[in-house]
């Protein structure tokens, strides 16, 4: 039920034997810039999209390595004014519908490393959408190649006979995906994918594609609109024979910045996840009005405390049900995901995050009942920060949607420090993949682990009975949150267990825990909200003075007029 991408919805609507040969060019030593970089040996070179050349022999001992060198060109790139990339397609291959573009089909017979290696890598076809120069590096033993377009790696189905679809062999490709046994030896699986802008989606074990991840957000829910950077070329390093993870760069460029990032793949057997290390180098083009970092994108459009319609027959449709955060002073926050009249941006303010994600809890395929979509088994994302990002906030964008097949939904951390024209900042993080707990084989030694109780349901509505005479005002809410695992595994029923609730504005009664059949225990308490004003809550369990749960939080606005 849900095609490989999604219609992008970020804050207005927007569509925004072998293999191919590689090929060498020489071209003038300067660029745009004005400086000039020696490469390591003159008469080898690799044409690079930056307008510099790229050595040949990228890591030789003693010299620049390989993310040296993409950082220089992302650096010389972002003094230069920007260009808009040139699309690289026939007006036939853009116009293709989605339905003919699928039928493109890269030939896994012609797989990069095919039965070499433990990894493969196969590309994506330009057109439909994806009409920008994507040029593709390889690098062996020190020296990088570039892979020509070969209209041969693909097979081309017969609805497209009659059409133009020449892309000239220098163009490139639209993106890549690299494959790995994820699942079961002999057998490979997707285990990221680069396609479109700076997006890509990260598989583990057992899931199928959901969440997508972006190199870096601009100008997110902002009046100047949203700035879209692309990746514009990937180089990508043979592993050796037997390596289990893959080094993959990406120069990214945009109007407003550029960047030049280093992805470490390791790919996740059995228990343990897939992981992704990112190191981005951003350099700003000129100012950049609101930076996005890490940002991750999902989509929800309907869950069990706020169908709507009911016309579905799907109890939950959505990619990710929820935002997790840990914060700098350690505790844990869940913010359910919403689909409102409205759209809606907030921020969970924080000092040296520890990591926040995006999370599938629901991994029962009764809650979803798709067969074809498979929404239990989307993956959760976690981004496991590394170093001090410093004053910020992790903002959540929320935009109303109809459809299951756009993105509705950003998460990205917001510094405070804005980043300045001719100004250049590094963060590193760690992607994680996981269903629904972070556990500590999950996460870094050096972090702690979530191993209190979670939020696993939320109910809202009207604090009144059914046919209640003189029922309260519709601003009387009635507010459930259901906590399981962790401690409560282990407490008995007797247990005192209280909880701590918080509101921004309004009023909060009838605060009580009670115990579920489960062993869980359910917090409830009356929500007496101001007329037209929103109220931010916050709720946890407590065992004595000692927090036992996750922070909930949830922001109620009032329903819109009709």
């Amino acid at each position: 039920m849900i095609p490989v991408f999604r219609i992008r919805l970020l804050w207005t609507l927007l569509l925004t034997g072998g293999w191919g040969a590689c090929v060498g060019e020489d071209i003038p030593r300067s660029n745009a810039g004005g400086d000039e970089i020696p490469p390591a040996h003159p008469h080898e070179e690799v044409v690079n999209g930056s307008g510099v050349n790229m050595p040949a022999w990228v890591s030789e001992p003693g010299g620049l390595t390989l993310f040296e060198h993409v950082t220089t060109y992302a650096r010389l790139r972002a003094q230069s004014d920007y260009r808009a990339p040139t699309p690289i397609v026939s007006r036939s291959l853009s116009d293709l519908t989605y339905v003919q573009h699928r039928s493109i089909a890269f030939r896994s017979d012609r797989a990069i490393w095919r039965e070499e290696l433990p990894f493969e890598v196969q590309l994506f076809h330009p057109g439909g959408g994806n009409n920008d120069p994507v040029q593709i590096h390889l690098v062996k033993d020190g020296r990088a190649s570039t892979i020509a377009f070969d209209p041969t790696l693909f097979e081309y189905g017969d609805e497209l006979r009659g059409l133009d679809l020449s892309v000239a062999p220098q163009a490139g490709y639209a993106g890549l995906k690299i494959l790995y046994p994820l699942n079961e030896v002999g057998h490979l699986d997707e285990v990221v994918s680069f396609l479109g802008a700076s997006y890509f989606r990260l598989l583990g074990p057992g899931q199928v594609y959901g969440i997508s991840s972006r190199g870096i957000a601009v100008d997110v829910a902002s009046s100047a609109g949203e700035e879209f950077p692309d990746f514009v070329e990937f180089w990508v390093v043979r592993p050796g024979d037997q390596s289990k993870s893959l080094t993959l760069l990406g120069l990214l460029d945009g109007p407003s910045i550029t960047g030049a990032f280093h992805f470490q793949l390791t790919p996740g057997r059995e228990l343990a996840p897939t992981v992704l290390d990112v190191e981005a180098r951003l350099f700003a083009r000129t100012d950049v009005g609101k930076l996005g970092v890490a940002p991750l994108t999902s989509m929800y459009l309907h869950g069990t405390f706020d169908r709507g319609g009911d016309e579905d027959f799907r109890p939950r449709v959505h990619d990710s049900e929820g935002v997790l955060m840990h914060t700098g002073r350690g505790e844990w926050i869940w913010r359910p995901l919403t689909n409102g009249d409205g759209i809606r941006l907030t921020s969970l303010r924080d000092m040296s995050p520890m990591g926040f994600g995006l999370v599938q809890r629901d991994r029962s395929f009764e809650n979803y009942m798709d067969l074809e979509a498979e929404y239990h088994r989307r993956p959760s994302k976690w981004v496991q920060v590394e170093g001090d990002w410093g004053s910020g906030g992790l903002e959540l964008l929320e935009i109303p949607t109809d459809s299951e097949f756009n993105d509705n939904v950003v998460a990205s951390w917001v510094p405070d420090e804005l980043l300045g024209a001719g100004e250049s900042r590094t963060y590193r993080y760690r992607l994680i993949t996981f269903d629904e707990r972070l556990d500590s084989e999950i996460l870094s030694p050096e972090y702690r682990a979530q191993s209190l109780a979670q939020v696993t349901r939320t109910r809202i509505g009207w604090d009144a009975l059914p046919g209640q005479f003189n029922p309260p005002p519709r601003t009387h809410r009635r507010v459930v949150v259901d906590f399981n695992g962790g401690p409560l595994q282990f407490l008995p029923p007797r247990a005192m267990v209280s909880a701590e609730a918080q509101v921004s504005s309004g009023e909060i009664s009838n605060l009580s825990v009670q115990v579920l059949p489960d062993g869980g225990r359910r917090a409830t308490f009356t929500l007496v909200a101001e007329e037209d004003r929103g109220a931010d809550m916050r709720v946890y369990l407590r065992l004595e003075n000692q927090a036992i749960s996750e922070t909930w939080s949830y922001l109620w606005e009032p329903p819109s007029a009709p």
